[in-house]
Parts: C-alpha cells; sequence; structure tokens
C-alpha cells in the first residue's frame, strides 16, 4: 500500500456524490484526498452539495467550505473543473455553460481519454426511474437512506475508539437487499445502453453510490462511488488508462486523515450574478 501522503499527478480526476450539507459527507477524507492529487480535470459528476437535505434543515459547518474553497483554489492554480449537476444539486441545472468561480457547469459532456477513447459523461439520475417519476416515493427512499448513514455514523465512530477500520454499514445494507441489487444491475444496464446511443466507447457516471468499472456488452462503465459511504474516486493517468481509487481504505491503512490548513474565505459569485457575466461571455 502507498504512503496516502504521496501527491500523486493525474490527466483527469472524477468525483461525484459528496453531498455537502449532509452530515454523512466525509469532508475529512475528501479534504485528505484532494491535497494528495493533482489533476489537469476534474470533473464533478454530481450530487456534490445536497440541496435535499438542505432544504429539510441547513446544516454547513466549516469543513464544507473548506471543500468549496480546495477546489476554487484548484481552479485558481489552472486545474480545469467542470461540475455536472445530478438530482440533489439539480437548482444548477438552469445554469449549463455557466462559470462560478472558475468552475464551468454542463449538463453532460464527452470526455476524450488520452488515448483517444470517448466517454459519456453524466450523473445518471435521469436513468432512474423512482427520481424520474415519483418524486415523493424518492424522498421517502431518501429519507430512509439517511436513516441508514446515521447508523453508519455511531458505527464508524465506535470502530475508530476500537482502533478498527472504517466499514460503511449503508453500503452493506443496500447491498443485502435484493431489490437494491437488481436495481444497480439495471441502472448499468440502461446507462450503458446510453453511452451506445451516444456512439462512445464507455459511459462514467454517479448516483446510485457503487463504485465500479466493468465491460457491460462492448461498452466500458464506470461508476465513481461516492464520498458518504465508499470514499472513492476514478483517476485517468496521462496515457488514459483509468484507476479507481478507494481512499477510506488508504487512509485505513495509513492513519487518520491528516489535518487540512485553514483556508482564506473565497467570495463565491451569486447564481445571478454568474448567469449575467455567462451571458455577457457569449
Amino acid at each position: 500500500m502507498e504512503d496516502a501522503s504521496e501527491v500523486r499527478h493525474f490527466r483527469t480526476l472524477f468525483i461525484s456524490d459528496v453531498h455537502l450539507g449532509s452530515k454523512a459527507a466525509k469532508t475529512d477524507f475528501l479534504l485528505d484526498f484532494l491535497r494528495t492529487h493533482e489533476a489537469e480535470t476534474i470533473i464533478l459528476v454530481g450530487d456534490i452539495v445536497d440541496g435535499w437535505r438542505l432544504k429539510r434543515s441547513w446544516y454547513w459547518p466549516q469543513p464544507c467550505n473548506d471543500v468549496v474553497q480546495k477546489l476554487l483554489r484548484k481552479a485558481r492554480k489552472g486545474t480545469r473543473i467542470v461540475y455536472i449537476p445530478g438530482n440533489h444539486d439539480e437548482f444548477l441545472r438552469d445554469f449549463p455553460g455557466t462559470h462560478f468561480g472558475g468552475i464551468e457547469v454542463a449538463e453532460r459532456m464527452i470526455h476524450e481519454m488520452a488515448d483517444g477513447k470517448r466517454y459519456l459523461v453524466l450523473h445518471g439520475d435521469e436513468f432512474d426511474v423512482v427520481v424520474r417519476n415519483a418524486r415523493l416515493l424518492a424522498y421517502l427512499g431518501d429519507w430512509a437512506y439517511d436513516t441508514a448513514i446515521a447508523i453508519n455514523v455511531m458505527l464508524a465512530a465506535v470502530r475508530r475508539k476500537l482502533g478498527m477500520p472504517y466499514w460503511s454499514f449503508s453500503a452493506w445494507a443496500k447491498l443485502q437487499v435484493k431489490h437494491a441489487v437488481n436495481f444497480i444491475g439495471e441502472f448499468q444496464r440502461v446507462v450503458a445502453e446510453e453511452a451506445r446511443r451516444n456512439d462512445v466507447d464507455g459511459v462514467i457516471c454517479g448516483h446510485i453510490h457503487h463504485a465500479l468499472m466493468e465491460d457491460i456488452d462492448g461498452i466500458h462503465y464506470v461508476n465513481t462511488g461516492d464520498w458518504v459511504e465508499s470514499c472513492t474516486a476514478v483517476a485517468e493517468h496521462p496515457d488514459g488508462r483509468l484507476e479507481l481509487i478507494s481512499w477510506a481504505h488508504k487512509i485505513s491503512a495509513s492513519g487518520a486523515p491528516k489535518p487540512v490548513q485553514k483556508m482564506v474565505p473565497v467570495m463565491i459569485p451569486s447564481l445571478d450574478s454568474a448567469k449575467k457575466e455567462g451571458a455577457r461571455a457569449a
């Protein structure tokens, strides 16, 4: 196992489902990951901010600001950052093509790897029939998921005190439910079909919090996972090779995440001003 403190450089990083604004968001893990990983391009594949939970109850501690500031700092230093909204941060879907502090907003995109292979990048919630056709049911499912995550947080605290590595109860419970397993398989198949319709070699998505890289009928399906349960991201090497990184496992092997230095507050433009700025630029 490599030293988690070593800074690694990639062509592209793909991160999704951070759920900032949720008490389950593992901001300390993500900050440590961002500190030790650099890339020419970072693509945020949806649900970075959890607007659903923020509407129910406002929760935005300093670590959430730290994540935003860390990304803005990378953008200022020359990293291209593209934000593809998901269903939890769908309010940003009204601003395609807009820049917020150097972060681009796009509904979806085609990303060409260094080896010439083309990947469709999208969050994936449009293929979730529950979210698309039964929003009330989706919110009820979200509440049940919150309960599992709360158990996960308490269990993780106990395991830390006992010197045991991180383990996700919510991820384990989800995979014990037959319907959930069937849904994951169907989701992967439908997303792969969308990639085929777009005449690309693969697809990169998030949404279902299940990190995976596999071939599905000739399409390379890649799911970035999340930063609530598994703490995973996908990295593109300079030669176009993709790597699925599980940061929770690396942290478990090397010790607790190192504290991130306090950051200088950054002014984030409002949605209205950013939209006007984008219109003037166009």
